[in-house]
Parts: C-alpha cells; sequence; structure tokens
C-alpha cells in the first residue's frame, strides 16, 4: 500500500482571502494596511483583488509585508504563491496550444480589424498600410 501523498499547499487567493476576512478587513482595509506597512502609497484594492482571484500573484516584496500584515508565516504564503504560479501556468493556454491570436484578440482572422482599429493602418494608428494588390 502506498503512504498517502502530503497535503499539496494551498492556492495563495483563498488564502489571502481566509487570512483577511479572519482578521474583518475589507479588501480596501488590507490595501491600506500593506501601504502603510510597506511605505508605498500605490497599492489599490483591486490589486487585492486580482490576488484573491488569483488573477496575479504578488512578488517576493509584497509576499514579505502580507506576511507581517496578515500575521501568516511567510513561507507559507511562498508556498503558495508557488503553487498557484504552478496552477496557472497549466490552465492558461499558450500561444503554441491555444487559440489564434486573431480570436483572442477578438479580432477578425481576415481583416484583423477589431475594436478601435480600422483595416489599412498600422498597430499604433500610424500611417496607413501600403498594399500590394
Amino acid at each position: 500500500m502506498t503512504p498517502p501523498a502530503p497535503p499539496r499547499p494551498a492556492q495563495l487567493g483563498p488564502l489571502l482571502a481566509r487570512c483577511r476576512l479572519a482578521r474583518g478587513w475589507s479588501q480596501q482595509r488590507t490595501a491600506a494596511e500593506l501601504c502603510a506597512a510597506a511605505g508605498v502609497p500605490t497599492l489599490s484594492r483591486h490589486e487585492v483583488s486580482r490576488w484573491e482571484r488569483q488573477r496575479r500573484v504578488p512578488g517576493g516584496f509584497w509576499l514579505g509585508w502580507l506576511a507581517v500584515v496578515l500575521d501568516v508565516p511567510l513561507v507559507t504564503l511562498a508556498e503558495a504563491a508557488a503553487a498557484t504560479r504552478r496552477a496557472t501556468r497549466r490552465a492558461v493556454p499558450t500561444r503554441a496550444t491555444g487559440p489564434g491570436r486573431a480570436a483572442r484578440a477578438g479580432t477578425s482572422p481576415a481583416g484583423r480589424t477589431g475594436p478601435g482599429r480600422t483595416a489599412g493602418t498600422t498597430r499604433g494608428g500610424g500611417a496607413p498600410a501600403i498594399g500590394t494588390g
């Protein structure tokens, strides 16, 4: 008989949400506490939301401050961040395996035009492209 596998590290998003809610804090309050602790006024509630929904994973700087503010061991947050990054890499299709760029960008494959673009212009909105025929 095989011994049971060790428990997998928690994903970072749910862990952050649990720690925040255990303190009775809103995402806004969490962002304010992080800004005050780190001395950086630029973190918003929206970034905390992105972390909790796992749209982004905070780097080492913010992981360190999250550990301080939420009173969670840094190693716990680092392991959860690594697990989230691994899971996210598997879940997100790459250019080689996912849909074509035109489909992802909401553009039509034939004309390569899409929102905010017109046929015959360059990507940066510069001079019209010169067709060959």
